[in-house]
């Protein structure tokens, strides 16, 4: 990284950085209380409160969101006239999955080769830090140029909307010129990117029932109509042979236009294994930013430990889908719908009910942030010019701002590139990406501040 008074700031604010982040980590904040003590998250929403405090900032907050969850708010004033900034991440985590599967506990932040491991630590209690580390040298280095307001989501990974809903009830709050939402991720260590673009989702459970109570598979098997093999049809409707996404009426052959993702970089990335065959068709860009994507992420049958040779009466399957830009996720629900209903045989009763949804996102990339940002970047990373990329996840908050606030820009910037193993298991972060994009956004604020 070339030389200059912000970046040295932000060097030698790296080991606080890690202290920090190791003490944010170490709160078990998934936002599913049926599984997590709530005061793991409220212990996390009051460390971000606090740090918050600590910076100067005024009116912090912790928000009780709808869904039962904190976010937490703070103001920090610029000067006179200046823009205002929203700076945007989430404390909450995904569950640690298999914890024997770690090489290193989930909670405790570990460095090994050159990462920071652990739950969180890139998505994106990583990205509270990023924002901190920017500000904090921003002030170290003639001071912070614009208004920032920061909010620091509590339920994200669970999707339940307790934000979103507050924010439309106090529109005021959260209202900005810019809005930085630091949860997305470069497309690969040492490339800068932004992401244009966002998958929307939906959550659809189906149910289906064809007996008053399990057969005896001796007496009844051939016969009796059997609920899981009823299921398993009607979710096999769901992809063409070649693996790709058949919802009907839901249009499968958009394109993408921008970073190009090789099919063998890809297979590194997701950890194909050898022989396996990558699904769909079109680009790996095309499928996974553009183009929509069944998956089924859980069904209740009965386990094969402990399995009775029966007929099962009842299954039932929890299904996501991810919404290409330009269309409308409630629209896609109902097609998914219908298409469950369609393709249930042997006139099984079928329901289905949606848990979830959020709808796609498409940036502006001509405005000026953008061009204050990719100006950032191009110093942050000598040599590097910042990408486009999309991304195949949601973040519905997106969706939200974007109505609340039609004429502030949004960018999308973060630590979760692809060796950050977000979501899974040995989560990660690298810290040279966490002191380059800290650089990045420090020299955005000042570049924005004076477009």
């Amino acid at each position: 990284m070339s030389s200059n008074p912000v970046a040295e700031t932000v060097a030698s604010l790296m080991p606080r950085a890690k202290e920090e982040l190791t003490e944010l980590v170490a709160f078990q904040s998934v936002a599913d209380f049926d599984q997590f003590p709530r005061s793991e998250s409220e212990g996390a929403a009051r460390w971000v409160a606090d740090a918050l405090a600590a910076e100067g900032f005024q009116d912090v907050a912790l928000l009780d969101t709808p869904d039962g969850t904190q976010s937490v708010y703070g103001f920090l004033p610029g000067p006179q006239g200046a823009k205002t900034v929203l700076l945007y991440a989430h404390y909450d985590v995904q569950p640690p999955l298999d914890e024997a599967a770690w090489t290193t506990p989930p909670f405790e932040l570990t460095e090994r080769d050159g990462r920071w491991y652990g739950r969180g630590a890139a998505d994106c209690k990583g990205g509270l830090i990023m924002h901190l580390l920017a500000l904090r040298a921003l002030k170290a280095n003639g001071g912070v140029p614009v208004h920032v307001k920061v909010i620091a989501e509590g339920s994200e990974e669970m999707g339940t909307g307790g934000l979103e809903r507050y924010a439309e009830e106090h529109p005021e709050l959260l209202a900005a010129d810019t809005i930085v939402i630091g949860d997305a991720g470069n497309f690969r260590v040492g490339l800068p990117t932004v992401t244009s673009t966002l998958r929307g989702m939906t959550m659809v459970r189906v149910q289906v029932d064809t007996l008053a109570g399990n057969l005896h598979s001796g007496q009844f098997g051939g016969a009796a109509p059997d609920a899981l093999a009823a299921l398993i049809r009607v979710l096999d409707s769901l992809r063409a042979e070649d693996g790709s996404t058949t919802v009907e009426g839901l249009s499968g052959d958009a394109g993408w236009e921008g970073l190009h993702y090789e099919e063998e970089q890809f297979r590194r990335d997701a950890k194909v294994l050898d022989g396996v065959e990558l699904i769909g068709s079109g680009t790996v860009a095309d499928r996974i930013w553009a183009r929509p994507a069944v998956t089924v992420i859980g069904i209740d049958c009965p386990p094969v430990v402990g399995a009775t040779p029966s007929v099962q009466s009842s299954a039932r399957a929890l299904i996501n889908l991810r919404v290409p830009p330009g269309v409308d996720a409630g629209a896609a629900t109902k097609l998914l719908q219908a298409h469950l209903e369609a393709h249930t045989p042997w006139g099984a009763r079928v329901s289905t009910e949606q848990i979830g949804e959020g709808q796609p996102f498409r940036a502006d990339t001509t405005s000026p942030a953008y061009q204050a940002m990719a100006a950032a970047m191009a110093v942050a990373y000598p040599g590097q010019e910042m990408q486009y990329a999309g991304q195949g996840g949601s973040i519905p908050l997106c969706n939200t701002l974007a109505a609340l606030y039609p004429r502030a820009e949004i960018l999308l910037i973060g630590l979760s590139e692809p060796e950050a193993q977000i979501h899974a298991v040995n989560e990660s972060v690298s810290p040279e990406e966490l002191e380059r994009l800290s650089v990045a956004e420090a020299l955005f604020l000042r570049t924005y501040a004076a477009s």
